[in-house]
């Protein structure tokens, strides 16, 4: 008798066994989960740990309630402006009401997916080409809005929506950088015009002060040739004045003289060069003169007849 009651003991043991075993089930802590029993939702929604269902009669179905991070494939448009472009993005979203994401959608993850494929085409064709490049942050905003009026009514949440790339053509890229270094070269052309007006002022003012006092100009003058002087491997030209070049040529005997046969021209006159030959043919033909004139010629008989 009592061996009878410990085999049945065991059976009722080993039947409740096989049945914990098939009904336990554990939901990790990012999860929930959805029971359908005979095909219909069950409205308590199983938080994280330990549960049971009933064996062959429930249906466990784990929902991941975390944050989902999707790329979304690069997409090729015309911007509005008319410009060909190739934008990928990401999408970040997480599920809030897990008997909608399992009744509502068949797959939810790719339902999310060609709603962003979608969303970004049309977001491609509203937008120019500058608002891609600059203006992403807008661009994020209505991206997110266009998924998340759809998303909710499939119990997902869309968290942010973040482009990552947009690739352009290479004439184009040609074109921007043509455009960035003219830019560039214009503002530079505008500092430099800047500069020389502020200077070209400066030194007016300077000249003005300078011509108060003349020793203002010989004092920079000097202070110019120094800094010039200070540099080993550089060449000096110093401008001399060229009062002081006529001063030297009046202080040297060949000086003196060609002075002296530039005054008949000055005066008016056209007189040649007198060269070193013609000053000793007329310096011998003086001294024949004087030699003439001390003495006394008579006039010959026939001259004095006539």
């Amino acid at each position: 008798m009592i061996e009878e009651v410990l085999a049945a003991a065991a059976g009722a043991a080993a039947v409740f066994a096989v049945y914990a075993g098939a009904a336990a089930r554990v939901v990790k802590q990012y999860e929930r989960g959805v029971v359908f029993r005979f095909g219909r939702l069950r409205n308590d929604v199983r938080s994280p740990g330990f549960t049971m269902i009933v064996p062959f009669v429930d249906r466990l179905r784990k929902v991941n309630m975390q944050i989902v991070t999707m790329p979304v494939p690069a997409q090729e448009g015309i911007t509005r402006d008319n410009v060909t472009v190739r934008v990928d993005a990401v999408v970040y979203f997480k599920v809030v009401d897990p008997a909608d994401a399992v009744v509502r959608v068949e797959d939810y993850k790719f339902a999310v997916s060609q709603m962003a494929q979608t969303s970004l085409r049309s977001i491609i064709g509203k937008s120019d080409l500058d608002d891609l490049l600059s203006n992403r942050e807008k661009l994020n905003q209505g991206l997110e809005l266009m998924l998340d009026s759809p998303a909710m009514g499939w119990g997902v949440a869309i968290d942010r929506v973040e482009i990552k790339d947009v690739s352009l053509p290479e004439t184009m890229k040609r074109s921007m950088a043509r455009q960035a270094e003219a830019d560039r070269e214009r503002r530079a052309r505008v500092i430099n015009a800047d500069a020389e007006l502020q200077a070209s002022k400066k030194l007016a003012e300077a000249a003005g002060v300078m011509s108060a006092e003349p020793a203002a100009l010989q004092l920079r003058l000097l202070q110019t040739v120094m800094a010039v002087s200070a540099e080993k491997n550089s060449t000096l030209v110093l401008p001399i004045p060229v009062e002081l070049l006529r001063f030297l040529e009046r202080a040297t005997p060949t000086g003196a003289a060609e002075a002296e046969q530039a005054a008949p021209a000055e005066q008016g006159q056209i007189t040649a060069p007198l060269s070193e030959a013609y000053l000793k043919g007329r310096a011998a033909a003086e001294e024949s003169v004087e030699d003439l004139t001390g003495t006394s010629v008579e006039p010959s008989p026939r001259e004095s007849e006539r």
